[in-house]
């Protein structure tokens, strides 16, 4: 079995996640089971998670993204550190029709 990989997060996800559980009680454990799954497989090896690797986007500035129900997560990964880098919603009209 794979270590595992040490999650940590910057001051703008704080600031994000502080916002957001003060808004959405839900998150709660959503942002837990975020960082079990990063703690583990943040690269998707097992492709048992929805987790991209972003084209076109700079290495500090969240290369990868996991997808949990609505919420979204963009990180780094650097050895076997990932660093949390933004947490949000996704726009409730992204997948609506017009």
């Amino acid at each position: 079995m794979t270590p595992p990989f040490l999650v940590r997060t910057t001051p703008h996800y704080e600031r994000l996640a502080r916002r957001l559980l003060r808004e959405h009680p839900d998150f709660s454990p959503i942002q837990q089971r975020a960082v079990a799954i990063l703690g583990t497989d943040p690269l998707n090896r097992t492709r048992a998670h929805h987790i991209k690797k972003l084209e076109g986007v700079a290495r500090d500035d969240g290369q990868w993204r996991l997808s949990l129900a609505r919420w979204r997560f963009r990180y780094d990964v650097a050895g076997r550190e990932v660093l949390l880098k933004r947490c949000g919603l996704r726009r409730e009209d992204t997948y609506r029709k017009r």
